[in-house]
């Protein structure tokens, strides 16, 4: 029985003249070798876009190889651990950029770190709640919220629109739809987010919360970042009553959402009890 060859990373310089990602990688997956071709060698100052290859070429310069820990898809991602000292963890992204069609975006520790200021969440109760905040979990999310850090409880429960919500008199009264800036992106694209905002809009009160910067809905490769832009504040004009929100990270995402839900449990409250409602 022969020796198992041992699994590497490797990384070589495209060889198509005509291709605007000059870099290949190839991945030792369980199921088989999974070539790509990227722009950059290694996220290092921002997340890299990649696009999948047909093949490995026979003449290929090679860069860089490295002998690899893990390799493991798990989920929308695939988890890439180097033997070596630095440069040795990141992961790849799967999404949907519009359509079918397919973005695969290489990230690391630093570029997600990378440019977001120092910060602590509050562990306070929000303003106007008296006990635990309730709060519903649409059934179709994947990879949900736990509010594991706020004062809050959660309850799977198909919802009218929205991936979390709170509940009054038995009516969903306010929700929040969760994007990351990839699938914002996508959405912009396909003209689709329109019409889930349209879904939004018919609640007493609703928002989109983006888990990333507003900076990095215009750094996409394959889009202009001016069509970005007008459709994103056309459709922010043409239903102002959605609010939209950019946290940075999933945490400060999860946060924000606990906080405007409770904020418009509380004012509702108020207004259906004659008040009109917590003054700023």
């Amino acid at each position: 029985m022969s020796p198992q060859r041992p699994k590497v990373f490797v990384v070589a310089r495209n060889p198509d003249p005509d291709s605007s990602l000059p870099y290949l990688l190839r991945l030792p997956m369980a199921s088989g070798e999974l070539v790509l071709k990227a722009r950059e060698v290694w996220p290092r100052t921002a997340k890299v876009f990649c696009h999948r290859a047909e093949g490995w070429p026979t003449d290929a310069e090679v860069l860089d190889e490295v002998a690899v820990r893990s390799c493991v898809r798990r989920g929308v991602a695939i988890d890439l651990v180097l033997d070596r000292g630095r440069e040795n963890r990141s992961q790849f992204v799967f999404t949907r950029l519009g359509g079918d069609r397919e973005g695969i975006f290489w990230q690391s520790a630093r570029t997600t770190r990378k440019a977001r200021p120092t910060y602590r969440l509050p562990t306070g109760r929000p303003a106007g709640l008296d006990g635990d905040l309730h709060i519903l979990i649409d059934t179709r999310e994947h990879y949900p919220y736990r509010f594991a850090r706020q004062q809050a409880t959660t309850e799977r429960r198909g919802l009218p629109a929205g991936d979390y919500g709170v509940i009054l008199d038995d009516e969903v009264v306010a929700v929040v739809e969760r994007k990351t800036v990839a699938d914002l992106t996508g959405r912009l694209s396909d003209g689709q987010l329109a019409f889930l905002l349209a879904e939004l809009s018919c609640l007493p009160r609703s928002a989109l919360v983006v888990e990333d910067r507003y900076a990095d809905l215009l750094s996409n490769p394959h889009v202009r970042p001016g069509f970005l832009a007008d459709q994103l504040a056309a459709i922010t004009v043409r239903y102002p009553e959605v609010a939209i929100a950019f946290c940075d990270t999933r945490p400060l995402a999860e946060e924000w959402t606990y906080r405007f839900l409770a904020a418009a449990l509380t004012y509702l409250r108020a207004e259906r009890g004659g008040d009109q409602g917590p003054r700023a």
